[in-house]
Order: C-alpha cells, then structure tokens, then sequence
C-alpha cells in the first residue's frame, strides 16, 4: 500500500464539487464585528475575538512599539537565550489578576496543554477527561503516556464511577474545558472539585473560552464560582479574548518551577514573540481598566440568542457568548455556512469529528462590540437562510 493512498479525501472532493467548501475565507481586514472577506462586507459571527480588543489602538500601538524596541522574534526557547523581561512582566501580572501563585507563558494555546500535560502526568498517572475537551488536551494526553479515561459529556455519576476504578495509589488528574468550544456550556465546576477532594484527584480547567467571559473582571470559570484555590491548574489562551497569541498555565511555584524545568513542548520551542507578548499585556491592561466588558458581551449574546429564537431558529441555551445552531447532518451544516456566507454573514460550520455526526450545528459567537443594529441584521439573515432550507445542487 502507497503511504499517501489516504490522502483521497472523498467527501472534500465532493462538498467542493457541490460548490459548498466553507473554509479557508480570506479576511482582508482587522478582525471586528463586521470585517471585509474576499472584497465583500461581512458580519463576523466566527471569531473568538470576544472583547474586541484585536481593534484597540493602544493594543496594536502596544504591539509596534516591542516590535521596534525587542526587534521581530526571541530566536530561541524561554530555557535559553528566549526570556524577555516582557514576559516575565505578563507572568506576573496574570497571576496577580487571576489570584494564582504563578504563570508560565508558551508560544500557543495548543502548545501550552501539550506543555502541561505531557509534563505533569506519566505511565503509572490517570487523566480523567470530559468527551467534548478540546483536541489539544487529547494530544496532550498521548505525550504523557498516562491512562486515559473519558467520561460522558458533564455528567458527575459517569466521571464518579471512573474515578472509583482507579487505584488508590495512582496519581490522578481530572481535566475540563472551563467553557466548552463548540456548544458554549459551562464544566460542572463545584461537582468536579468535590470529586476530586473525595478521591484524592487533581483539577485542571482549560479556561481558553472562559477568560474574559466569566467571573469577575473576566477572571474566568474558577473565579464564576469562586473555586479559584480549589483548582490546581488553570490553562489560558492568548488568541481570544487577549487579542493576540500564546498562552498560559496559571497554577503553585512548585508546579510551574517543575514543568518548566522538564517540559519537552515549553522547553524546546522558541518563545513568544515580543509584538504577542505585549499585545497580550496591553490586552489584560484594557480589561482590568475597563471591567465591565465582559458584562456588555454577555449581553450582546443575551440579545442574539433573543432574537434568534424569537424568529424559531433551535439554538443550544449556554450564558455565554458561543451560541450554536442546530444544523444535524455535515451537507445541510455545510451548505448552510456556504449561503450565509454567500448572504454576507460569516460562521463556523462545526461537523465530525469536532462533534458526532448527526449533531453538526454553526457555532456563532459574540464579541463585546457588536452592537444590535448589526444583531439584529445577521438575525435576519440567518432566519430566512435557515427557513428557505438546503437546495443542493447536483455534483
């Protein structure tokens, strides 16, 4: 057998054939509620940009002034010759905010749960990890060589008896996303850390959707229910409502002064930029200055949600600013991005194997900057795109 025998996508060739391929827009401008793709207008309602700061002045002017002060790169890993006092400086400051003892900041948000994981957890170590985690963390898995087992979607009783099943003596760590990407709900966090107290576990939440969005001042899932001390590490990501690149493990000096003297991902790749570095600090600036943000995003998502359901489009009910659309099978989910695209609004078509075949959905998300003319307008669309149903041309 050829090695590159299975690079004959069937159905890639098919849905392009159909005309109906969503991915790989081209974005020509920056990335705001309503953005310029391929020379046309476009209500973007597919970013993770949540607070809108990719926009700000003075996080783009943060951003050209490393890049003339440090010069364009690191060259090498935080290990070595790659450590600015800027990311010290944001460690710092992250840790202050989020009211753990200490940060560590790597190049990527998919970098950053590799970094943990694979540092943390060995052969004779289980992980305990919800089914709708995020793909880093099952990477991230794989590195460490631990056992893993998968507990149904949010349910306590499911992650309970796995946990029973489980020796004593075994090191054990329970892993979740705070906000979970594609349907927008939130961990059962108080369950999780009575769990893990009752057998001995640790807690790990990856808060990359949950920062900015939830707690207080945006502190995130932790802080929304005031678990802050009882979850051992917290994982951020610097793409989203940061405005930048990156991320981040928040967690004790002793377990931050370990991972960063053992982890293969944090040890050997080159470090953040200086531009990303400082627009993440001027980011977390802007949110501490202006604290109500994360308030005026989750009601701009209150209000879409609103009228979407106003208008009978079925959405899945989280209070946060990830609001999906039921769309079930992959074609109708892919013609369906194609002609709101096509009518000037973009989404993110979600099918297998980001979710289970037969639960394919847009997901939409919000940022602090929509305002409800612009809501009210991709409500519009979306409503008579989505009643005129799928007319899929023959191939």
């Amino acid at each position: 057998m050829d090695l590159f025998d299975k690079c004959n996508f069937d159905l890639l060739n098919k849905v392009r054939d159909l005309g109906i391929y969503p991915y790989f827009h081209c974005l020509e401008s920056r990335q705001g509620a309503v953005v310029t793709m391929e020379g046309k207008r476009m209500i973007m309602l597919g970013s993770n940009n949540y607070l809108g700061f990719t926009e700000d002045n003075s996080v783009v002017e943060a951003g050209i002034n490393a890049l003339k002060k440090y010069g364009t790169g690191c060259s090498g890993s935080r290990f070595l010759n790659g450590t600015l006092d800027l990311h010290l400086q944001l460690e710092k400051e992250l840790a202050e905010f989020t009211g753990y003892e200490e940060a560590m900041c790597c190049s990527t948000g998919f970098q950053t749960n590799l970094a943990i994981i694979s540092a943390i957890c060995g052969k004779s170590d289980y992980i305990l990890n919800d089914r709708e985690n995020h793909a880093s963390i099952y990477d991230a898995c794989r590195l460490s060589y631990a056992t893993v087992l998968r507990y149904k979607h949010s349910d306590m009783e499911d992650l309970e008896a796995k946990l029973q099943t489980i020796p004593e003596s075994a090191g054990k760590l329970i892993i979740t996303d705070g906000v979970f990407s594609m349907r927008g709900d939130i961990c059962k966090l108080p369950e999780i850390c009575r769990l893990a107290e009752k057998y001995g576990a640790r807690v790990m939440v990856d808060d990359a959707h949950g920062f900015g969005v939830l707690g207080k001042g945006g502190r995130g899932t932790a802080s929304h229910f005031g678990l802050t001390d009882k979850v051992d590490i917290t994982m951020l990501t610097f793409s989203k409502s940061l405005a930048s690149i990156g991320g981040c493990m928040l967690t004790s000096h002793r377990v931050a002064d370990y991972v960063r003297h053992v982890s293969r991902p944090f040890i050997f790749s080159a470090s953040m930029t200086p531009a990303s570095t400082a627009t993440s600090l001027r980011a977390l600036h802007r949110l501490i200055e202006d604290d109500k943000r994360p308030e005026r995003l989750n009601n701009i998502a209150a209000y879409f949600r609103q009228q979407l359901k106003a208008k009978g489009i079925k959405i899945i009910e989280a209070p946060t600013p990830i609001v999906p659309i039921f769309t079930y099978n992959t074609l109708d989910t892919l013609y369906f991005g194609k002609a709101l695209f096509d009518a000037g609004v973009y989404v993110n078509p979600v099918i297998a194997p980001a979710c289970v075949e037969g639960e394919c959905l847009l997901r939409t998300t919000l940022m602090a900057t929509h305002t409800e003319p612009v809501i009210d307008e991709a409500a519009e669309i979306i409503a008579k795109i989505l009643k005129k149903g799928v007319k899929l041309p023959k191939a």
